[in-house]
């Protein structure tokens, strides 16, 4: 039976500070021994502070020239630090704390290997942002999603038919996960990867979810060719709509109506 009395819990707190998260994360919060969070802002991190005494901020981790994977550690180690103490820890993550996000899956997957109970509670994400702000429904021409390095470094297929959006484009093409910002460059290089299948011209979405309940959303549209020089950053994501019209498969078209004879 096990006896370990520690726990992890990693929330998702929404994207927008007070109006995503959940009853029930927001209960885990005020209930946790102690809570370590990383928001997307200084004002959404006092916000969560007025719910629990003992918030402890993970963005100290984060430096200029420091590989990213390194901070990531250390905040993993944070958190199960005050696990293996007997406490009910609480991860709060802003945006849902599955989705690009190396930590809570980590930290759960360590302390359930050690024997202590762990799991994960969604939130809001940006993917969800996107498609409210945006009016996209995902299910009308399909969509695909990409980290913009692993695109621009894998060898990926893009269907134009269908939207595209990419993510972490603010450090795309960074190969040393220790930089905070692209630059022109690497950002052609992008453009030079889309337009073996867009058009110079094709629409290209940059888009960031609103954190605070009296900002908005960037939805902001410029041509492909126009992206080197754009404002881009860490939270910026791009979607292009799709390029091309659905291309009928007539083969498998005439093989379902004949199973309706």
């Amino acid at each position: 039976m096990n006896t370990k009395t520690g726990s992890l819990v990693c929330v998702g707190t929404g994207m927008t500070m007070a109006s995503h998260i959940t009853p029930l994360s927001q209960s885990y919060i005020m209930q946790a021994d102690v809570v370590f969070a990383l928001m997307s802002h200084g004002v959404v991190e006092k916000w969560l502070e007025a719910m629990h005494p003992d918030v402890r901020s993970l963005q100290r981790y984060y430096s200029e020239g420091q590989d990213r994977k390194l901070s990531y550690r250390q905040m993993v180690d944070a958190m199960l630090d005050e696990v293996r103490l007997g406490k009910k820890v609480v991860g709060a993550f802003y945006g849902h704390p599955g989705v690009f996000a190396w930590v809570p899956h980590k930290a759960i997957a360590e302390a359930r290997q050690q024997g202590y109970k762990a799991h994960m509670e969604p939130g809001v994400s940006a993917e969800d942002c996107l498609f409210a702000d945006l009016a996209i429904d995902p299910g009308r021409y399909g969509c695909q999603h990409f980290e913009t390095t692993q695109l621009m470094i894998y060898q990926r297929r893009i269907d134009p038919s269908a939207y595209l959006i990419l993510w972490q484009a603010g450090v795309a093409g960074d190969l040393t996960t220790a930089r905070f910002h692209t630059n022109k460059q690497r950002l052609a290089l992008l453009v030079e990867l889309l337009s073996e299948y867009y058009p110079a011209d094709h629409p290209v979405i940059l888009y960031e979810a609103c954190t605070l309940p009296v900002g908005e959303p960037r939805t902001q549209q410029i041509g492909l060719a126009e992206l080197p020089d754009a404002d881009i950053y860490l939270h910026t994501t791009l979607v292009l709509p799709p390029a091309e019209k659905l291309t009928p498969n007539l083969v498998m078209q005439e093989k379902l109506a004949a199973l309706q004879l």
